[in-house]
Formats: structure tokens, C-alpha cells, sequence
């Protein structure tokens, strides 16, 4: 079993976990599961299966889903088979390029249905609604600073 250092120092937390911290944790320690972000928009799940196998065998890929488009929005779990493989992509994988973004790696607590799709209010991450910056591999603009830029060109029209 991994050291406690390597789950406790979890960026990502669920927020909407149903259970304790104390749960959590315990959870945390036995996973094969994690949690990948900062992913293109156009990252296909055959490219992450691709780079996550090369750690080990690969149960499945899911592909996190805007909740309303049911497109891709940046984000990912892969779940491993064994918890050496799992700790091994969280070594080797973490911070590495994939379509040209720096992805991020993190223990997660273990997939449930319904955590693919996107908690923001407009169906995707909560982090890309208030980005200002520019990011192609995210779909550009962040949805307010679209919102506004969609306003002020119909205002321009008018």
C-alpha cells in the first residue's frame, strides 16, 4: 500500500462527497481511481487510455461531459486495475503534456455515474465560467467573459 503522504496532500476534493473526512481518507488510501484535469477540450479518451496505459493496465476512462451538451470539458477519471499502477501514473504521468496542456493528477475517492458531467452553471467546469484568459484547448474564453463579449456585440448591432 502507498505512503499516507501520497493522499494526503490531495489537491482535488470532491465537494459534493457524501461522507467524513475520516471516510475520505480511508477511500483515498486504498483507490485505483484518479482524477485528471486541466485536459483540452478536444482530448479524446482513446489519447488518455494511450498515455495512462503505459503505467499500467487501464480498467476504463470516463470522460467528463458539459452537463447540458454533453460534450467533453477538460477533465477525466482513469481507473486502474491495481493500486501500484495507479500510484505509478500519479508519479510518472502528473504534470506531463498531453495536446500540448500540462495535465494534473490526483487521487480520487472512486467513480460514481452521474460525477462526469460538469458542476458550473452552464454544464461545464466551475473553473472555466470565471477564467479570463484566453485558452483555445478550453473553448476560449471563459463562459462570462463570452457572456459579455456576446452582449457587446449585440449591443454593437443595435
Amino acid at each position: 500500500m502507498g505512503s499516507r503522504r501520497s493522499y494526503e496532500n490531495v489537491s482535488y476534493k470532491d465537494q459534493q462527497f457524501k461522507g467524513s473526512r475520516t471516510e475520505l481518507d480511508r477511500l483515498l488510501q486504498k483507490s485505483t481511481t484518479l482524477y485528471i484535469g486541466n485536459l483540452s477540450f478536444y482530448t479524446t479518451d482513446l489519447q488518455i487510455y494511450e498515455l495512462f496505459s503505459k503505467c499500467g493496465d487501464v480498467k476504463r476512462v470516463i470522460v467528463g461531459l458539459d452537463r447540458f451538451k454533453k460534450t467533453p470539458c477538460g477533465f477525466c477519471f482513469v481507473e486502474y486495475y491495481t493500486r501500484e499502477d495507479a500510484e505509478k501514473a500519479m508519479q510518472y504521468v502528473n504534470g506531463t503534456k498531453l495536446d500540448d496542456r500540462i495535465i494534473r493528477t490526483d487521487w480520487d475517492a472512486g467513480f460514481v455515474e452521474g460525477r462526469q458531467y460538469g458542476r458550473g452553471r452552464s454544464g461545464g467546469q466551475v473553473r472555466d465560467e470565471y477564467r479570463t484568459d484566453y485558452d483555445m484547448g478550453r473553448g476560449g474564453y471563459g463562459k462570462i467573459v463570452q457572456q459579455k463579449i456576446s452582449s457587446t456585440e449585440t449591443l454593437n448591432e443595435i
